[in-house]
């Protein structure tokens, strides 16, 4: 593989080429040279796309692909070409398929899987068997097997004690807990967000509180046993400012927040539209400019699509029966980009890699070549034709996006939308 990116911008605050355009060759997966005008001595492929920008390949922190199981819903290769045209150069796989990712055989099966894609899969593995809450699964032997951290997907551990073993026992291999925080006793059968909204419509509401009092309990564990601890799609002002004070502390934490969770509130739920139903729910303009605020100084340190394919049996049904989920990697740089500055959005679409061990690629001489490409001006409506996933069930249909993805550079691998 070798070609030439011509006047492409680089976004790239590691990078001594950041904010220049220049000419990128790429020889067999590595940058070779970055320059201007560079001669095509080599009889290289050239690509000129309009206004093109490239930063490091981003990375989605949650993604769920079906496979094994709900084929229906997302197969992995599928996936993976999804995320790829997406702009993703890599994601980690939530667990939550069928069987569960909770041992060795389930981890080499799915990375098998992904081989030969251009987008890398990174499995995250159940932190307890068949993600039911009771027993520890298979850790360290997940871990050697290539499981980047251990967490059960959209699911609380009620167990406290279950929690703080997990967080002792990983230490010894530099492990990553992934702990969703929703006490599910004070949520019950809620399904949206508890407010003017729910009460008008007449839904069963689920407070703050109930995502607010189980990261208190989850930082109160990580204080007493030490460790790395990541607190997945933070949905409230509250929450936000937990995290914020727990760094301040010292404790070793991170959080994520969720695309629709920046750009949506709990007013889309007037027409009882199922495709805004997720997990945690959407919540206020109060908590969405707050999360925005805790994006720009930090204390939120990556921001994911939360991706879950769900098949059309599951979510074209009354509200309360409905599962939670939407599909988010197609719509992700676009939705971002009209409520947030583009190097605060690529910053936080790669800073995730830091926290789940994956090794960063600066745009420079010498360097791996993972790199996202893509145009951030552009304006549109998103709509099903830009939908390459299985499923179709998008929050984010109907909604003005800007920016447009090109593709991705990895693997040796050249791959446009």
């Amino acid at each position: 593989m070798k070609f030439i990116i011509r006047s492409a911008k680089i976004i790239d605050s590691k990078s001594p080429f950041h904010n220049k355009t220049v000419d990128i060759l790429i020889v067999d997966g590595f940058i070779k040279k970055i320059g201007t005008s560079l001669s095509n001595s080599e009889n290289a492929e050239e690509i000129q796309l309009d206004n093109l920008h490239v930063s490091q390949g981003w990375f989605d922190s949650s993604v769920c692909l079906g496979e094994p199981g709900f084929e229906d819903r997302e197969t992995i290769v599928n996936g993976l070409t999804v995320a790829a045209k997406s702009g993703f150069t890599a994601i980690a796989l939530q667990p939550n398929s069928f069987p569960i990712i909770d041992n060795q055989s389930q981890v080499n099966f799915v990375l098998n899987k992904a081989l030969g894609c251009a987008t890398q899969l990174y499995p995250i593995g159940a932190l307890s068997k068949e993600s039911t809450g009771k027993d520890m699964a298979e850790l360290y032997d997940m871990k050697k097997a290539g499981a980047i951290a251990f967490g059960d997907y959209n699911k609380s551990l009620d167990n406290a004690n279950l929690l703080k073993i997990a967080l002792q026992y990983v230490q010894d291999f530099d492990g990553l807990i992934v702990a969703f925080s929703q006490d599910e006793n004070i949520k019950g059968n809620g399904v949206a967000n508890e407010g003017i909204v729910s009460t008008r419509l007449g839904l069963k509401g689920i407070p703050n509180l109930a995502e607010e009092l189980q990261i208190a309990r989850n930082l109160f564990l990580l204080e007493y046993t030490g460790g790395r601890l990541h607190i997945p799609t933070i949905s409230t002002k509250k929450s936000a400012q937990l995290i914020k004070d727990a760094k301040a502390n010292g404790l070793q934490v991170t959080c994520s927040v969720a695309v629709h969770h920046l750009v949506l509130t709990d007013e889309k739920l007037e027409g009882f539209d199922t495709r805004y139903k997720v997990s945690p729910p959407l919540r206020t303009e109060t908590d969405r400019n707050a999360l925005l605020k805790a994006i720009k100084d930090g204390t939120i340190d990556m921001i994911t699509s939360d991706h879950n394919p769900m098949d059309i049996e599951h979510k074209k049904m009354e509200f309360d029966g409905a599962k939670n989920g939407t599909i988010g990697l197609e719509s992700a740089f676009g939705a971002l980009m009209t409520v947030l500055p583009l190097e605060i959005v690529i910053e936080k679409l790669t800073a995730g890699k830091t926290s789940f061990g994956i090794e960063m690629q600066t745009i420079d001489e010498g360097s791996k070549a993972n790199m996202t490409l893509f145009n951030p001006e552009p304006k549109s409506i998103f709509t099903k034709t830009a939908i390459l996933s299985k499923s179709k069930n998008s929050a984010f249909l109907g909604t003005k996006i800007k920016g447009k993805v090109y593709g991705i550079v990895n693997q040796a691998k050249l791959i446009l939308a």
